[in-house]
């Protein structure tokens, strides 16, 4: 077992290193998978850590982007509450951690119901404060192909994990996301950039504020809020401002 354990260790990624190619870690895995495949293999992986629930993210390179988006999750093709939370500005913590670092993060929003003291070595994990979810959870970030980034992260009650399953739960991550990155046309190569501006006008379009209104109080001209909401309405690939408030909220993009 420690040695397993130990070859596990040598194939995740030390830290501040790009990780090594996880078809060289695991059996082969096919470059074409389903989005119902990859939500069977989390939910396989939420069962052996006692997790009720589980959330893929991905990680836009742009700078407009400082929340983790939400690809599928645990209540596929619906999205959870939690997702939504983690989404949100909450979130932005944990995708600086995901962006500066590969090891897992944890937190602990249910006191004793966590046994991830093993986290708490310096190489195995970071503790992060919690998004009062009522769920404790652990997050492990992920790379593909064309340096995509990502998160997998299972909530629960009494999720339990020791050294030897941390260490395979996120060499399995890392396969499965990296078949995901590989796919050709799929969510992630059309993952919309939209920006801060255009989201701040979409939140408030959702708000129930007109142009005139949403000019007035970003201190814009009335042309300029019309052409933010156009130009989010167009990268979503919708057919009006409200379809765009609702894509954007299930891209967790607004809250």
């Amino acid at each position: 077992m420690r040695g397993q354990a130990a070859a596990l260790k040598t194939a995740l990624p030390a830290e501040g290193r790009a990780p090594a190619s996880a078809a060289q870690r695991t059996d082969e895995v096919k470059p074409k998978i389903t989005i119902p495949e990859a939500v069977r293999r989390c939910r396989c992986m939420a069962g052996d850590l006692n997790a009720s629930e589980f959330s893929l993210f991905t990680m836009s390179v742009a700078l407009e982007r400082t929340r983790p988006v939400p690809w599928f999750d645990s209540q596929h093709p619906g999205v959870s509450e939690a997702t939504r939370l983690i989404a949100g500005p909450d979130g932005e913590h944990l995708l600086h951690h995901a962006r500066t670092s590969t090891l897992p993060c944890w937190w602990d929003d249910v006191q004793g119901s966590l046994s991830l003291e093993m986290l708490a070595k310096p190489d195995m994990g970071r503790r992060l404060d919690g998004f009062a979810l009522g769920l404790s959870g652990i997050a492990f970030p992920v790379f593909g192909a064309a340096g995509r980034g990502g998160l997998v992260v299972f909530l629960g009650r009494e999720i339990a994990i020791d050294e030897e399953l941390c260490l395979d739960i996120h060499t399995r991550c890392f396969a499965l996301f990296e078949s995901l990155s590989k796919l050709g046309t799929n969510e992630l190569d059309k993952m919309p950039v939209v920006s801060k501006r255009e989201l701040e006008c979409l939140k408030l379009t959702a708000n129930g504020m007109t142009s005139e209104q949403i000019a007035a109080a970003l201190k814009l001209s009335v042309h300029t809020a019309n052409q933010y909401l156009t130009n989010s309405t167009q990268k979503l690939n919708a057919a009006n401002r409200v379809h765009a408030v609702a894509k954007a909220l299930k891209l967790g993009l607004i809250g």
